[in-house]
């Protein structure tokens, strides 16, 4: 048997990672890479415990690989903090994002998926990424947002570029690094756009957000933290989804008994995009910080120490899913950490089921069945998410 060695900045071993994890899981669940310095836990309950330890498991040094840094960075990214200032930011950014603006999504979700599909009717066949799921999560977020129409399309194309990945430094690259800049400075301009001409968006929302901290002061998110967050909810509400819709069209295809189930009782879906997000979690990698000496499996990891929560690994655990490399849209999934754990469970995570549902819907609606013309298509992959770039289907 060959060497056990994995990173997730080599493309080759990101096309079929399951094998590999398996053995991690088996023969290394606490795995050491000797090359890029870091500890990688892939059983279900080693990333759960994790999740629930976010006094050891710091996200404060970011969580990418590439992108960790010795010292805590500074920043209003919620996904790149630690409690107290994690616990005071999610507070006012929870003050915007809220179940009645989710909600008020849906049938703007539904529009968007039947305009994009309809555009593909009476042909032999069309691309469901570049067509449909690349398109709709970035319209659906910018809609959210309050971003005009007209500034769509540019800024889905930095979301693009801020996803770039070069072989050995990941997204840690000029062109990459150029978008972020882009990025931030078009949401400051909203955001003092919205200050002296506040509408009914999240943009003004997030303004406005306000909470009373420890101290008994009124607490408003700064221009940086505002940047930051709307960079979070931007990015990640465009990319992972954009891979989720992906995986709905490329593993449904492959079960096709369960997808005629699927078209026959819509009633089916939410548990199936639940079961298919556990399946194929479009980001599998995600990075924490050892903020002192912790023992995992037997195994000492030292304070100071990078370490990757395998969360597509802990999705495939056989010690918490019977046949977990079979889809089952049947299985009770009563938990998966595809939208992570704790305190840091995914703001969008009901937006993305929404996303999810109502996709599938339409597509089921129009094409009970289709092929996926693997030949061509292209995959994606960045050093934590996973899907395609272009998935050609047969209709």
């Amino acid at each position: 048997m060959s060497e056990l060695y994995w990173d997730p900045i080599d493309p080759s071993l990101r096309v079929d990672p399951y094998p590999l994890w398996k053995r991690m899981r088996d023969e290394a669940p606490v795995y050491y890479n000797e090359r890029y310095d870091f500890w990688a836990l892939s059983r279900f309950r080693d990333i759960e415990m994790a999740h629930k330890d976010p006094e050891t498991f710091s996200s404060a040094h970011t969580t990418t690989l590439e992108m960790m840094t010795p010292e805590p960075v500074d920043t209003g990214m919620i996904i790149w903090l630690d409690p107290p200032k994690h616990t005071i930011l999610r507070k006012l950014v929870s003050r915007a994002f809220t179940s009645r603006r989710v909600s008020m999504l849906e049938g703007r979700i539904r529009q968007v998926s039947a305009r994009l599909f309809d555009a593909q009717l009476g042909k032999s066949g069309f691309d469901y990424v570049q067509d449909f799921s690349a398109i709709l999560p970035p319209t659906i977020i910018s809609s959210l947002l309050g971003v005009p129409e007209a500034d769509q399309e540019p800024t889905r194309r930095m979301i693009d570029d801020i996803f770039h990945i070069e072989e050995g430094v990941g997204m840690m690259n000029e062109i990459s690094n150029n978008a972020r800049a882009a990025l931030n400075e078009y949401l400051a301009g909203q955001f003092a756009d919205r200050r002296e001409h506040p509408v009914d968006d999240m943009f003004t929302d997030l303004v406005q957000a306000e909470i009373v901290d420890d101290e008994g002061e009124v607490r408003r998110l700064t221009v940086p933290e505002l940047m930051d967050f709307g960079t979070v909810i931007y990015a990640a509400g465009t990319e992972t989804v954009a891979r989720h819709l992906g995986w709905v069209a490329d593993v449904l295809e492959a079960y096709p008994e369960q997808r005629a189930e699927l078209a026959r009782d819509f009633s089916l879906i939410p548990n199936a995009i639940e079961e298919i997000l556990r399946y194929e979690p479009p980001s599998p990698v995600n990075a924490r910080w050892t903020t002192r000496d912790v023992t995992v499996e037997s195994v000492a990891i030292p304070a100071g120490s990078r370490v990757i929560l395998l969360t597509g690994s802990a999705g495939r655990d056989e010690r918490k899913y019977p046949d977990p490399d079979v889809l089952d849209i049947h299985r009770n999934v009563d938990l998966h950490l595809t939208f992570g754990y704790g305190i840091h469970f995914c703001l969008g995570a009901a937006l993305a089921r929404m996303e999810g549902r109502i996709g599938l819907e339409e597509t089921l609606k129009r094409w009970p069945e289709w092929k996926v013309d693997r030949e061509h298509a292209v995959p994606l992959f960045t050093s934590t998410v996973r899907g395609y770039l272009e998935l050609p289907v047969v209709v």
